[in-house]
């Protein structure tokens, strides 16, 4: 027998480790401040936290129901009713996964056969395009344009094919920070109504959405709804990123096909974690409801910060991203941009070509505010500065 080690034929082959991961293993090599990967350097609700240490203090440390536990199916539905008007069955179409990656992959996985089209926007985030290439799909990019970065129903229509079986979408939109109106769901469903298409929307930063209508879910939408799948994120509600307790929501035919990729993928979440998130719904709902203004309040903090410096910002609807131009600064791409300016300035950030498949001209680059307010002016302090 060869004792040459056998190196398996690699399913993504033009992957490599994320550029989050690479930014900030950067940013703790050269203890540059870390605004590239998105998750918060505060802590989540204390009462959140006192709730799991009792959970799992009082024994609740076996499996939870592969679809979730009862309680906190019941407290989503109730938060989904009172939201977008509309009530999902708790039982039927509730799903709760390890993380909103998870559900985005049980659903990919469960709706794309080979040979089917996936549509999706660039920017788009990195999570969707293996999914759909390991379920033996194809991806068709649609480029969304700077600044507004705005749905254009005409080239969805375009697009379209006969093979065409899921779209996925993005409200409030990671990285551009823009967020999708009600009028865009309704040109979006004239445009797929007549066909056997799919809807995937991740909605991951509902309670992050600082536009004037607030944030406007598939849910909302009777047609719509009745074809998707909607996805959602606890640990960016909570400021619990390392928590991965996400969930999913869509019709009973839709969520029976997920919940099998589901329950031999992660079978079921953390137990104490979603007994506590339970307890944090239906104790404080002021939490999602006041979050909006939490974070813009840190927006705007930052914005006025680099009102000194040379890079242009771009608007921002949703998320805790903010997009900066600094074609007044450098002429390099946003890559080499971004290594420079976690290497020789001491901020990280991202590179927002890495969100495109194929040419991004643009000179931005993506900077998270979900930070302490003295962390921010830390970073603007040195941004300022170049």
């Amino acid at each position: 027998m060869s004792d040459i080690p056998l190196i398996p034929q690699s399913k993504l082959p033009h992957l490599g480790t994320t550029i989050f991961t690479q930014m900030s293993a950067l940013a703790q090599q050269h203890q540059a401040i870390n605004l590239s990967q998105g998750f918060p350097d505060f802590d989540g609700p204390q009462y959140l936290q006192e709730r799991l240490a009792w959970h799992v203090a009082a024994g609740h440390n076996q499996y939870a129901p592969m679809t979730g536990v009862p309680g906190l199916r019941q407290a989503i539905a109730d938060k989904t009713a009172r939201l977008y008007d509309h009530r999902p069955d708790a039982d039927a179409e509730v799903t709760v996964t390890a993380g909103a990656t998870e559900a985005l992959f049980a659903a990919i996985t469960a709706l794309v056969r080979p040979g089917d089209e996936v549509i999706c926007f660039d920017p788009s985030y990195d999570s969707y395009a293996p999914a759909v290439a390991l379920a033996g799909g194809v991806v068709q990019r649609i480029a969304l344009q700077p600044p507004a970065f705005r749905f254009d129903a005409r080239a969805l229509a375009a697009r379209i094919s006969d093979r065409t079986r899921l779209v996925i979408i993005n409200t409030p939109h990671n990285p551009t920070a823009t967020t999708w109106p009600a009028e865009d769901f309704a040109a979006l469903w004239q445009v797929i109504r007549e066909r056997e298409i799919y809807l995937l929307s991740d909605e991951v930063y509902e309670h992050i959405c600082f536009a004037p209508q607030g944030h406007c879910s598939a849910l909302s939408h009777p047609g719509l709804r009745q074809r998707s799948v909607v996805v959602s994120s606890f640990g960016k509600t909570y400021h619990m990123t390392g928590w991965k307790v996400g969930y999913c929501i869509a019709p009973a035919a839709i969520s029976a096909e997920l919940r099998k990729v589901h329950q031999y993928l992660t079978f079921a979440v953390n137990t104490p974690a979603q007994l506590a998130l339970a307890d944090m719904l239906a104790a404080a709902p002021e939490h999602y409801l006041d979050l909006p203004a939490f974070y813009q309040a840190k927006r705007d903090h930052f914005i006025r910060a680099l009102a000194g410096s040379r890079l242009t910002l771009l608007p921002c609807e949703g998320t805790y991203f903010l997009l900066a131009d600094y074609a007044a600064i450098a002429d390099s791409d946003d890559v080499t941009f971004c290594r420079w300016l976690t290497t020789e300035v001491g901020v990280a950030a991202i590179p927002l070509s890495v969100f495109c498949d194929g040419p991004f001209p643009h000179r931005m680059i993506r900077l998270c505010f979900a930070k302490q307010n003295a962390t921010l002016d830390a970073a603007a302090s040195k941004l300022c500065a170049l």
